[in-house]
């Protein structure tokens, strides 16, 4: 069984649905210390200037080792129709606009607090309009009992071995922090997935690969996003 483990990302790149769509089991990593200025609460889009612009959820100001699971909202903060404005620059460009605002509206018009809620709704929606059916978990809500971790891929191991799997699948971001003969050791093969991001029409006479997969769903089918979905290599 291929397992996937990640923190829960705002709009997350196609990378990270790929990612979902090829393990068996994907677990969201929400415990870790909340990173400023990363994925977690923003995302990349285009600009009416077609360049490269942020989508963002305001956060409160927190103690620095605060994990992602307790990070809130800032509440005095019109942040969703300020995104629905930035996103109104798909509207004359992007064939999905209409469908696309709808989708949003029925997942960001819900009252959220934490971070990690909103992330974890809007990554389980996307999945369920791709119609990409999976089993999620939660981390901080699987009760697992990892003690002595003495380096950081040590969580994915435990994970994996505690969920009965043979296989791990993560992002190749994480190469440098894993140790293959670790896992080799416990039986358990380690795979990075690599997308190709592949390239589609964006209508402004170039293209920006790995921007939010909001900007994918603007431009592509579902049919076609879920064949993109297969378009990558394990390393």
């Amino acid at each position: 069984m291929k397992i996937g483990i990640m923190q829960p990302y705002f709009f997350p790149y196609i990378g990270y649905f790929s990612l979902i769509n090829y393990v068996d089991r994907f677990v969201f990593f929400d415990t870790p210390q909340y990173i400023n200025k990363g994925w977690v609460n923003r995302n990349r889009i285009l600009k009416q200037d077609k360049k490269i612009g942020y989508i963002t959820v305001p956060v409160k100001k927190m103690p620095r080792n605060t994990s992602i699971k307790d990070i809130l909202i800032t509440e005095n903060v019109d942040w969703k129709n300020k995104i629905y404005g930035q996103l109104t620059v798909y509207k004359r460009i992007a064939p999905n606009y209409e469908d696309v605002i709808c989708l949003l509206h029925n997942i960001l018009d819900r009252k959220y607090n934490r971070l990690s809620s909103l992330n974890i709704e809007t990554i389980k929606e996307v999945c369920e309009y791709l119609e990409i059916e999976k089993k999620f978990d939660i981390f901080s809500q699987m009760n697992l009992e990892i003690t002595n971790i003495n380096s950081p891929d040590e969580w994915a191991l435990n994970i994996t071995k505690m969920l009965k799997g043979d296989i791990y699948v993560n992002l190749p971001g994480g190469q440098v922090f894993f140790d293959r003969d670790k896992y080799k050791k416990e039986n358990i093969k380690l795979e990075f997935l690599k997308s190709n991001l592949p390239r589609y029409i964006q209508r402004i006479g170039f293209f920006y690969s790995g921007l939010s997969i909001i900007d994918v769903l603007m431009f592509c089918s579902s049919k076609e996003i879920k064949e993109m979905l297969k378009d990558f290599i394990i390393i």
